[in-house]
């Protein structure tokens, strides 16, 4: 070593190259931001380069100096986005029956996911920015797959995929990874139950589980067939999610099985 140090110091600059990546990431608006946000910091400390794609109207996704931001237009303004997200907040937390709250958060979330889809379309549509991301070498792409922008894009760039994610509604994330999910033993949302069921208790379990039949069709329907035009090929979103690379699950225990 003591030979020839200035080869060394070369090899060590290399190997310090070497180690740093580069990062696109298509996150979701809201809450899922800031911890996915956390992250990105700690990447770029770390010597990652991160570019963030986002649409110019945003609650939280914001420019910041950790990360490089790609920003572009889409078909509605802040004020939409923030009576959608107010109106959805509200009656997340309205009383009354179960199927009376089931069917107010389905028309409010309705409402509130066609804004991820017009941004996606617009996104998907927007030639330069697709043109530059083709053009950019990335190594990965992070992303929250309950708005599957960011898996279609890996898809079509052919980069590996992390998913950063709470959980995916019709239980998509269970199915595409194979993982077992009976309604036997797992309580599903809004049914008050535990893992310790009696008969009619799980008969209880799987009617609400008949609520994905309907939650799959408005929530990915739109996505599959997006993804299809722009893939140019039959595809699902399913199809898409198997393909993930490393799913990061934000899980807590108590809160999700109270």
């Amino acid at each position: 070593l003591s030979a020839a140090p200035p080869v060394v110091l070369l090899l060590l600059s290399l190997l310090g190259l070497a180690a740093a990546g580069k990062l696109l990431v298509v996150s979701v608006d809201g809450s899922p931001w800031f911890s996915m946000r956390e992250g990105l910091h700690m990447l770029q400390q770390k010597g990652h380069e991160v570019v963030v794609v986002a649409p110019e109207v945003s609650l939280h996704v914001k420019p910041s100096e950790n990360f490089v931001m790609k920003m572009y237009p889409v078909p509605y303004t802040q004020e939409d986005m923030d009576n959608a997200f107010k109106a959805f907040f509200n009656t997340t937390f309205e009383d009354g029956s179960f199927f009376e709250r089931f069917f107010k958060v389905v028309e409010a979330t309705k409402r509130f996911t066609d804004f991820w889809f017009y941004s996606c379309r617009h996104l998907l549509q927007n030639k330069e920015l697709i043109r530059y991301l083709e053009e950019t070498k990335f190594d990965a792409i992070l992303t929250e797959p309950v708005v599957p922008c960011g898996v279609i894009l890996a898809e079509h760039l052919s980069l590996p995929s992390i998913y950063f994610l709470r959980g995916i509604p019709c239980g998509l994330d269970f199915e595409a990874t194979q993982c077992p999910n009976p309604p036997s033993y797992v309580p599903r949302s809004f049914s008050d139950l535990t893992d310790q069921m009696t008969f009619f208790q799980r008969v209880k379990n799987l009617l609400f589980d008949t609520q994905n039949l309907f939650l799959c069709n408005f929530a990915f329907d739109p996505f599959s067939k997006l993804a299809s035009e722009f893939l140019q090929r039959e595809v699902t979103v399913q199809d898409l999610f198997r393909k993930g690379s490393v799913w990061l699950l934000r899980s807590e225990f108590v809160l999700d099985y109270p």
